[in-house]
């Protein structure tokens, strides 16, 4: 038994020893907190050229309807729906018979008449003959004279009529006015078609391919800048010279398709407030289409050297834009800014930056301004989604 207390009491203290141990206040970590790693890019300079982007559709430049100029039931057309066709090809025929009675009637009419003066010019040639001895009275010399110069002007006028006998034949074959794309046949054989003043009846269309206008609406404010640019002479107006145009439809990338200007409106539009502005562009692969949607970039200025960032490295501090750039001594200091144009992915920056400073492009909102980091040197990201 009293083994058994003995026992119980040097545990017991044994217990309160862990305890006791276990209470103690700890010992300072002698090892410092280490320095976060960042992401860093080196600001990228180079030259670029400030540009502003637009919306626009396509158009041809010669979009025709084809219509009857005579009246006449259609014997047949000659093309293949939705092709291509040159000008000068016959698209649709119209019965000819008509017409080309009328000519024979006209040219029968007209080679009466010449016979006609081929007899007076006889007679007034022996008038002119014997009025001068008196044979004949002056009553018949003029009658003849009067009869010649009738013939003449009748001559004058059928030579009308035989040519616009000739015309209405030769409209009979309605022709491709220019080469382009036709669309369907409005009309088919058999059907009758009327012309007149308003217009005859609509046979097709048809529209060119090669070039191809864009139409674009420019707004106020960039108005105002180009014409600010212009007065300072340091670009000329595009009525002036060639001005470059980029043009990119809804399925590419960036902006494939170079054309120039080649029309500005004379005012603004004062419902909308914008300028619009027409570019000409080379389609001989027939990428573009009369109607398509379009993304149009005008070139604004001349190339200049500039400093870029990615968005992802742009912050703000109310309302402020600010990046963070990590200095020699590997301190986060907080840079305001002043943004540019959108160039390639990136931003320009026109103010608060220099070259060869280390922005932070990865984990801006875990750093403070102050605080010491260990920079790890990437390459400027493109994109705008933040990490």
């Amino acid at each position: 038994m009293r083994y058994l207390t003995t026992f119980f009491v040097g545990t017991f203290l044994a217990g309160l020893g862990v305890l006791a141990a276990g209470c103690s206040p700890s010992q300072p970590d002698d090892v410092g907190e280490t320095p976060m790693t960042v992401q860093v890019s080196y600001v990228v300079e180079r030259d670029v050229t400030d540009y502003s982007d637009f919306t626009g559709r396509t158009a041809a430049m010669d979009a025709i309807e084809v219509r009857a100029r005579v009246w006449g039931y259609i014997d047949e057309f000659k093309f293949k729906e939705g092709t291509l066709v040159n000008k000068g090809d016959v698209l649709f025929e119209i019965d000819p018979r008509t017409y080309k009675a009328t000519l024979d009637q006209a040219d029968g009419k007209l080679a009466s008449l010449q016979a006609r003066l081929k007899r007076l010019d006889a007679d007034f040639a022996r008038a002119e003959r014997l009025i001068k001895t008196s044979t004949i009275a002056q009553e018949e010399y003029d009658k003849v004279v009067g009869d010649r110069e009738e013939t003449i002007a009748s001559i004058e006028s059928q030579k009308g009529a035989v040519d616009q006998a000739r015309l209405d034949l030769e409209f009979t074959k309605v022709r491709a006015e220019v080469s382009g794309r036709v669309s369907r046949a409005v009309v088919t054989r058999g059907n009758l078609v009327q012309s007149g003043q308003t217009g005859g009846t609509l046979l097709t269309t048809l529209v060119s391919v090669d070039p191809m206008w864009a139409y674009f609406d420019v707004d106020e404010r960039t108005v105002l800048r180009v014409r600010q640019l212009i007065r300072e002479g340091k670009i000329k107006s595009a009525r002036d010279a060639e001005w470059p145009v980029f043009l990119g439809l809804a399925n590419e990338e960036g902006f494939p398709h170079k054309g120039t200007i080649d029309f500005v409106d004379n005012q603004v539009n004062p419902k909308v407030g914008t300028l619009r502005i027409r570019g000409i562009f080379p389609n001989k692969d027939e990428a573009l289409t009369p109607g398509y949607f379009a993304r149009v970039r005008v070139p604004i200025g001349h190339p200049h050297r500039a400093l870029l960032v990615s968005d992802r490295a742009i912050d703000t501090d109310q309302g402020q834009k600010i990046v963070y750039v990590v200095d020699a001594d590997n301190t986060v200091v907080v840079r305001p800014i002043r943004l540019g144009g959108p160039h390639d992915g990136l931003r320009e920056v026109t103010e608060g930056l220099k070259s060869g400073d280390r922005v932070v492009v990865v984990g801006t909102q875990q750093i403070r301004p102050g605080a010491t980091v260990t920079p790890a040197v990437v390459e400027m990201p493109n994109g705008t989604q933040r990490q």
